[in-house]
């Protein structure tokens, strides 16, 4: 990761490609054909196209294969180490027995439950000018040192909150805004994840006055490289953090 950022830092302009439908249904047939069943959930929708081809890879198969194993596709509205969360707690329903249409329930009614928030250090980012930023305000707001505060919202598609001056603030903003929507607040004992792109301490300061204000939580918090998709988009000097909380409003 160290790498990748600094070659994006130095102008370097990375790509991504999504999966095609080809790939799912070559991935998927050989369960199906044997009667098991699929549950698979696809980064959002808001940002990729992959929950559109697993669901056509899905109806292929199912046509296909009418006495085989279904494929249930699910839109996570979720990504980066917030799909990852996701997973995490459907694999903890998965594992205390609960069924695929019981898992695949879970989720649906609590996906909106998980949080990601980001701050973004860097206006040149992808990030930056989703959030309307033109490029002489990202100039302009790199001069006063402005770091934009995102989610994800409803839809699964990014949603700027508001711009705030200097990093300091931001990282105290990110601790606040946690505090303001998580599940049962001070004693919330659940799991929190966050990520980086080339910026650990920043994600280390935000993790420590979480961990203030949280005592109980759950393995306390992990961090993580954003990693080289999600990086592609973001650039170097973002901070997330995902957790669950109040149903998600745009």
């Amino acid at each position: 990761p160290d790498e990748f950022f600094a070659q994006i830092a130095a102008g370097a302009m990375p790509k991504t490609s999504q999966l095609g439908v080809g790939e799912y249904e070559e991935f998927w047939e050989p369960f199906v054909a044997e009667g098991k069943d699929v549950l698979h959930l696809t980064l959002s929708s808001g940002i990729s196209g992959t929950y559109g081809s697993a669901c056509v890879a899905a109806q292929m198969l199912a046509e296909r294969y009418p006495q085989g194993g279904k494929v249930r596709v699910i839109d996570s509205l979720a990504a980066s180490s917030g799909f990852g969360l996701l997973l995490e707690y459907a694999a903890d329903v998965r594992d205390s027995g609960a069924s695929l249409e019981e898992t695949a329930a879970w989720i649906e009614e609590h996906k909106l439950n998980l949080h990601h928030w980001f701050f973004s250090t860097d206006l040149s980012s992808y990030l930056a000018r989703r959030s309307h930023f033109r490029p002489r305000a990202r100039s302009f707001g790199t001069a006063l040192k402005i770091c934009p505060l995102m989610t994800v919202d409803c839809e699964g598609g990014l949603s700027p909150r508001e711009k705030i001056r200097t990093k300091k603030r931001a990282i105290s903003e990110m601790a606040k805004t946690m505090m303001a929507h998580v599940q049962d607040g001070a004693d919330y004992s659940g799991k929190c994840v966050m990520s980086h792109s080339a910026c650990r301490e920043d994600a280390e300061a935000v993790a420590a006055l979480i961990e203030e204000q949280i005592p109980q939580l759950k393995g306390k918090i992990e961090i993580n490289n954003i990693g080289t998709l999600i990086g592609s988009h973001t650039g170097p000097g973002t901070v997330a953090l995902f957790f669950m909380g109040d149903k998600r409003v745009d």
